[in-house]
């Protein structure tokens, strides 16, 4: 148990997510947790479900707490620090969830020596299957990193990466939700074209997609030597693989990782200009 008082600046889903998961895990006792927002119903409804307490007031609970996750969406993120910064001392642990705030720009309003762990998780963190990412700043040490990961491993699965590859991370797995919800509502769409009932074809795409993942994921195999393992000869799943490559769903995939990363380095970019002002 992480015996440490512990502050969510912002109460999203990502930060009710973590909350959840660290109690259920027993990382934390919800006497540890602070949640703080803008809208005292949704505290009271944060204390009533889980426990933890709760305060309008973030420098309150910054003052209050070992280890600040800053949990507010990005376009709020500047404002945060600003109001928060001189209750942040270098005795605290920082933890940003926002996604293309870049260490720099966080280091830029907290000043130097700020212990900042950056992170990239994604929604099914939600039902406790996320993935994160995480890199720590140049003045958070090994130790920092170990509890940060822990926060995070109480929802999913974590890994760590240089902080110039936190893009990278964003356009995969932090935008990648969108991408599968897209591809089982096509193959739901498809499934009612061919006959099934709508919720039948639904449940049949989200179970097939989840059910491929946790095979390569247990099994550790090579997802092409799974594909081969489904297409037999002259069988229907090479006809339906023929069609996916011919209508370029490879490259559309990389495309769109592609296209997420470019867009987490302009938001990036324009968030350091920002605090430069």
């Amino acid at each position: 148990m992480l015996d440490r008082t512990i502050a969510f600046l912002g109460t999203g889903n990502m930060a009710e997510a973590l909350i959840k998961g660290l109690l259920r895990a027993g990382t934390a006792r919800p006497e540890s947790i602070i949640a703080t927002g803008r809208r005292a119903d949704r505290l009271e409804e944060m204390q009533r479900i889980y426990g933890v307490r709760t305060t309008l007031d973030n420098v309150a609970a910054a003052r209050q707490a070992d280890i600040v996750v800053l949990s507010v969406k990005p376009q709020a993120m500047d404002k945060l620090l600003v109001q928060v910064a001189p209750a942040l001392d270098h005795s605290k642990l920082l933890i940003s969830v926002a996604a293309g705030v870049p260490i720099a720009a966080l280091e830029r309003r907290l000043g130097a020596g700020a212990r900042i762990i950056r992170t990239m998780p994604n929604t099914p963190s939600l039902v406790g299957a996320g993935a994160c990412a995480l890199s720590r700043g140049e003045h958070a040490s090994e130790e920092d990193l170990a509890v940060a990961s822990r926060i995070f491993q109480s929802v999913g699965i974590t890994t760590v990466v240089d902080e110039n590859l936190l893009d990278a991370v964003t356009g995969l797995s932090g935008s990648g939700p969108a991408y599968i919800f897209l591809v089982i509502e096509a193959l739901s769409d498809a499934g009612v074209k061919v006959g099934l009932p709508r919720y039948t074809a639904l449940k049949l795409a989200a179970q097939t997609v989840l059910g491929s993942a946790q095979l390569l994921i247990e099994t550790n195999a090579h997802p092409g030597h799974l594909k081969d393992q489904v297409t037999s000869p002259g069988g229907t799943a090479i006809a339906g693989l023929h069609t996916l490559e011919a209508g370029g769903l490879r490259t559309t995939l990389i495309n769109a990782v592609e296209a997420a990363t470019r867009r987490a380095k302009e938001l990036g970019e324009q968030f350091l200009e920002k605090s430069e002002r």
